[in-house]
């Protein structure tokens, strides 16, 4: 796969796979008989929900009225490719959020043998994209609690508190 496009697709959501503390991270966009599947890092997952909000608010997009989605990935999750850079626009003739994710930097020169950029592209509509920002919130969230002295992950055994002088809490 090369290049692919969901416009619009049947569903564009995501989601993890482990337990918290262990979770990856996946797009996964089904639409047209498939499903792709993408790895991405708990961060992009936080910054890409921040931005489309960001993104509908500077727009003016209606609130939404769409139904939520809380479905599992649909299984088996195989990534097509790690993300390395993603894009997002808005198509003011559609009122269509875009979003591009690619396998690795597009201003980067390729390698010799290095194949061409991987591309997922999806395209979705005010409703779409306002239930995929919450959706995204709501699986960052569900992640480890922060320790309520400084903020960081607790692990089940907890953690060395940097607060507590490098005591076990």
């Amino acid at each position: 796969m090369s290049f692919a496009e969901f416009d619009p697709p049947e569903r564009f959501v995501v989601g993890t796979v482990g337990p918290p503390g262990q979770r990856t991270f996946f797009l996964q966009a089904r639409g047209g008989g498939r499903v792709v599947s993408l790895s991405v890092e708990k961060v992009q997952v936080t910054v890409l929900a921040d931005r489309i909000g960001e993104l509908l608010d500077a727009v003016e997009a209606a609130p939404g009225g769409g139904a939520p989605d809380n479905d599992p990935l649909e299984a088996p999750i195989e990534d097509a490719f790690r993300v390395s850079t993603m894009s997002l626009a808005w198509d003011t003739e559609r009122d269509a959020l875009v979003l591009e994710c690619h396998d690795r930097d597009l201003d980067e020169e390729p390698e010799p043998a290095a194949d061409e950029p991987q591309t997922v592209r999806v395209v979705l509509g005010v409703d779409a994209a306002r239930e995929f920002a919450r959706r995204a919130g709501a699986v960052v969230a569900a992640g480890r609690p922060p320790c309520p002295f400084c903020g960081q992950p607790l692990d089940p055994d907890g953690h060395i508190c940097p607060r507590a002088n490098g005591y076990r809490r």
